[in-house]
């Protein structure tokens, strides 16, 4: 269609408009989204419940069976302990290195320590863990992100990663957070975590967060938040599930934190409770290896456990 006027008894040398473009764009539109789902689904459908159960017989490599709750363990929780321990004393020497941290925690740390060049970073964790590990695009299609060794060497039975996030208990509310969250984690005694660093789910921990403080002295980390989380082993929310090409190298296990784990270093843990008045320990969820890894793998774990 031309709509035009002569200009000075002239006719309009103007050219002519093409064909309205709207249905065009509509499919353009519609196909976009419609490959935008199909990529979200194909990343989230690990996580829903309907599909798991008609795809278990499908996936049987993805499935890690344990007899009971009990043998749920790859390591002991004391070698997890000591293991979070010697990463958060360097992590500490470091924050008060730089100032980051108040007048009483570095007071504590002149008592405890000599050091006069502490370490910072990946080369702390790999001078106590012996590797290190970092987000980077997953190898698996549309799996988004993912979690690689991409330093040193991890053991077998090495505590690997950990699981961040708001801690609730089986009674507590969570439907809000839980709305479009492909990161609650659920623990075999109903527990959950919500590893979701945006939107409500962040806002949650940081208020909580600030909440638990005792003086000084914080009781959970908030950096796991940005991009450049202070404890570097809080990224576990980012492991991708296994497949049947790409078995499982690591699997979580529940981490209950001891009574006698030090206040100065629960700044560098990566959960906090959503009650404050909750009585039991706080739940951590970390990752163990399975076997040895070498640097360059990506980190892949088991997202449904099997209890007999």
């Amino acid at each position: 269609m031309h709509i035009c006027r002569k200009i000075n008894g002239r006719d309009c040398k103007c050219k002519l408009l093409p064909p309205c473009p709207s249905s065009q764009t509509s499919t353009w539109m519609f196909r976009t989204a419609l490959k935008r789902f199909q990529n979200k689904w194909k990343s989230y459908r690990h996580r829903f419940v309907p599909w798991v159960v008609l795809n278990l017989s499908k996936n049987e490599k993805t499935l890690r069976k344990v007899t009971e709750r009990l043998k749920d363990k790859q390591v002991p929780d004391e070698e997890v302990s000591q293991s979070l321990l010697q990463l958060f004393r360097v992590l500490l020497r470091n924050g008060a290195n730089k100032g980051g941290l108040c007048a009483a925690q570095t007071h504590f740390l002149r008592q405890v320590t000599s050091e006069e060049n502490p370490v910072c970073g990946d080369d702390a964790m790999l001078q106590t863990l012996g590797f290190c590990i970092d987000r980077k695009p997953s190898t698996l299609p549309f799996a988004g992100t993912g979690v690689f060794v991409t330093k040193g060497f991890v053991p077998k039975g090495a505590t690997v990663a950990m699981y961040p996030g708001t801690v609730y208990q089986a009674y507590e509310p969570i439907l809000l957070q839980s709305i479009r969250n492909p990161f609650l984690f659920r623990c075999i005694d109903g527990v959950l975590v919500d590893g979701n660093d945006k939107g409500i789910s962040k806002m949650v921990f940081k208020s909580c967060s600030g909440r638990d403080r005792i003086g000084p002295f914080m009781m959970s980390d908030t950096s796991w938040l940005t991009d450049s989380p202070q404890n570097p082993l809080a990224v576990g929310q980012y492991v991708n599930n296994c497949s049947n090409e790409l078995p499982a190298n690591v699997c979580y296990q529940e981490y209950d934190v001891p009574d006698t784990f030090p206040i100065e270093l629960r700044l560098y843990l990566p959960n906090v409770n959503y009650s404050s008045d909750t009585q039991r320990p706080l739940r951590c969820v970390v990752l163990v290896s399975l076997r040895d890894i070498t640097v360059g793998e990506e980190l892949f774990s088991n997202y449904y456990t099997i209890v007999h």
